[in-house]
Formats: C-alpha cells, sequence, structure tokens
C-alpha cells in the first residue's frame, strides 16, 4: 500500500462539476492499493499520514505533522499509482488489488480515518472524479508500507 501525499493550502474532489469533499489547510492522500494489502497495511498507512511531519515549526523546519496542526485529511483511491512503468510505454496494473476488493480496503482506510481523526473526507472510490487542490510548497512525498 502507499500514498502520494501533498501538503495543501486547500484541496477538492469534483463529480460532473458538483464539489463532493474538500479540505482546507492540510493533507491530500492518493491511496493505491496493491494485492498483497490489508486493513494492518491501512492502519500502519494512515497513522504514518496522520503523524509524518511536513509541516512547518516557528523556525521554518518541517517538525510538525497534521495532527500537530489539527489540519484536515482528504483520502482519494488511485489505482494508478501501483502501475508498474519499469518497461515499455504503457502502465501495467498486475499488482493492483482488484476493484471489489480495494473498494472494501479503501472504505476501512476512510471509516477508520473519520473515527481517529474528525477532520477526514474521501473522495468516491471508482468515480471519475476531478481533483482541485493548492500544493503549498510545493510539498510531495511518497510513502511506501
Amino acid at each position: 500500500m502507499l500514498s502520494i501525499i501533498q501538503r495543501v493550502i486547500y484541496a477538492n474532489v469534483s463529480i460532473n462539476q458538483t464539489i463532493v469533499s474538500s479540505i482546507q489547510k492540510g493533507i491530500l492522500a492518493f491511496i493505491g492499493i496493491e494485492k498483497r494489502d490489508t486493513e494492518q497495511h491501512a492502519d500502519h498507512l494512515l497513522k504514518k499520514i496522520l503523524n509524518y511531519r511536513i509541516f512547518n515549526d516557528d523556525a521554518g523546519k518541517m517538525n510538525k505533522s497534521l495532527k500537530d496542526i489539527e489540519g484536515e485529511l482528504l483520502l482519494v483511491s488511485q489505482f494508478t499509482i501501483v502501475a508498474d512503468t519499469k518497461s515499455g510505454t504503457r502502465p501495467g496494473f498486475s499488482i493492483a488489488m482488484a476493484p471489489e476488493q480495494s473498494k472494501l480496503l479503501f472504505n476501512y482506510m476512510v471509516q477508520k480515518a473519520k473515527n481517529n481523526y474528525m477532520k477526514t473526507e474521501s473522495g468516491i472510490f471508482g468515480a471519475d472524479m476531478q481533483i482541485n487542490l493548492c500544493n503549498d510548497g510545493p510539498v510531495t512525498f511518497l510513502l511506501k508500507v
């Protein structure tokens, strides 16, 4: 399981030109789920996202986490980030979890986040979403568990 996290000033998800979720200062996390992933992987990744120190302290150093700054979290499922891009000019998705199981695991992660961190929003699994964001920095990291 992996995530591309971006420190954002704001982010929102639209479907058919209607905003379905939005956050202010915080983290936009794109979630990729592989065949081998379990609820334990989701728990570990969520803990890492919430506690990863990517926000500046008073000295301007990245020493504060999303929880420290009481920022907001937007989780968006994105199977394309688990693509195999090592060869050729077309991505392969053989390591991605099947959509039915992936949806269950993503929804598990969203519910776990909402239960443990009140400022959580999410995209809609499998929907054709448009993501609007203002990356702060820019600051972007790839997290793997």
